[in-house]
């Protein structure tokens, strides 16, 4: 739940619970499977009794029923008796007992992990932390604009008291109307924004101008002559051609199967993933000229949140009677590990002193290229009063020739 200053309900944001839920699909499938192989062996094992138990009564029945000499009746006491030593032997309700109890097991220990992961107390791990609510409704807004929901954006910046959205509201509206009119395979407003960002697009080694155009060029030699696809390469692909030669020669290729191209070596053209890998490609480039990361904060939080929480949950049940402790923790005591996807930048650690780097004890670059913490430096320079040798060679340096360094 999310609740806003001006707001008098909290709002559950869309997604959040898919996430939390997505947390744990992984644990509950897994248990699943553990309970459907072990109820396969139960079945399979209680079968196998039962077909065995059912053999000797049929044989028994058999026996009973056969022709026989009137002179010596079958003694059916006898074929009963025997029938039941062979079942005792059998112990059938043993051996349909420890399966059956075996998978009364998995099943006690699946309801309780369902009952666990998707009801967590995560209040549990919840800290009294000051949050600027106008930066937070920002990035909330900023979430649904990224996401296209423009009209759940506008009403949660209006119900907030934000009216400082609309310029971000504008440019990510700009990029989902180019979205969608790539969907229908319509270039026009892609190439007009691409014309219009030319030189900050040139600037990030982009090349996102050529996809946009050989993706139009095999729509014109697949639907359209050869003469109207050679027209369309002279006029919008020729600027590329010296840059691009390979990509460029494979395009002009492509000219002599105008109208069958999907029976040519260039086949794999005509796949629709070339529109979703370049509309994609657009996105992120859309959303890096704006200073905009392609996923939204809000998302990246909640994820990383998701995929922390089951470790803060156990670290707040350890700490459950030193809550004041808790409370006041600037520094978590165990690591939270996390998918490379939310590594961002490196991680330094001053070889000397094995502090990690801060913004109060940042990394400096020596004038010998080795790198230390800054804390460190200033210990083997007597705080800045001496030059100091560099602890990895024989180098000389002084504080004022170091330079911090930016991950």
């Amino acid at each position: 739940m999310i609740v806003f200053k001006s707001w008098n309900q909290p709002i559950c944001l869309w997604g959040v619970c898919d996430l939390f839920i997505k947390m744990e699909l992984s644990s509950i499938r897994d248990a699943f499977d553990r309970v459907a192989k072990k109820q396969k062996v139960s079945s399979s094992k209680s079968q196998d009794v039962v077909d065995q138990v059912g053999r000797e009564i049929e044989q028994a029945l058999a026996t009973i029923q056969s022709p026989h000499d009137p002179s010596t009746p079958v003694d059916q006491k006898s074929v009963l008796q025997d029938l039941k030593l062979k079942l005792d032997a059998i112990g059938a309700p043993q051996l349909l007992e420890g399966p059956q109890k075996e998978l009364n097991a998995s099943l006690t220990k699946y309801q309780k992990l369902i009952e666990k992961l998707l009801n967590p107390d995560i209040s549990k791990a919840y800290r009294n932390i000051d949050f600027d609510t106008h930066l937070v409704n920002q990035i909330i807004a900023n979430h649904f604009y990224h996401q296209g929901l423009f009209d759940l954006g506008d009403s949660i910046m209006n119900e907030a008291g934000e009216p400082d959205a609309a310029a971000l509201r504008s440019q990510f509206l700009e990029m989902h109307q180019i979205i969608e009119a790539m969907k229908v395979r319509n270039i026009q407003p892609a190439l007009k924004w691409v014309s219009a960002n030319r030189e900050k697009l040139v600037q990030i080694g982009s090349h996102i101008e050529l996809k946009i155009h050989r993706l139009q060029f095999v729509e014109v030699l697949q639907n359209g002559t050869r003469a109207e696809a050679l027209k369309y390469a002279r006029t919008y692909l020729a600027p590329f051609a010296s840059l691009n030669k390979d990509e460029f020669q494979k395009l002009m290729g492509c000219l002599l199967y105008a109208g069958r191209l999907e029976s040519s070596p260039y086949s794999e053209l005509l796949s629709p993933i070339h529109w979703e890998n370049t509309t994609e490609e657009l996105a992120r480039q859309f959303c890096t000229l704006l200073g905009q990361s392609y996923e939204s904060a809000l998302s990246v939080v909640f994820a990383a949140g998701v995929e922390g929480l089951p470790t803060l949950l156990k670290l707040a049940n350890v700490m459950a009677a030193k809550k004041p402790e808790w409370q006041a923790m600037k520094q978590l005591p165990v690591p939270v590990e996390l998918g490379k996807e939310f590594q961002f930048h490196s991680i330094f650690v001053c070889p000397v002193s094995r502090d990690q780097g801060s913004e109060e004890n940042p990394p400096m670059l020596l004038p010998c290229l080795h790198v230390l913490c800054k804390q460190s430096i200033l210990k083997l320079s007597k705080n800045s009063s001496r030059t100091f040798k560099c602890p990895y060679c024989p180098a000389e340096a002084t504080v004022q020739h170091c330079r911090q360094v930016y991950f």
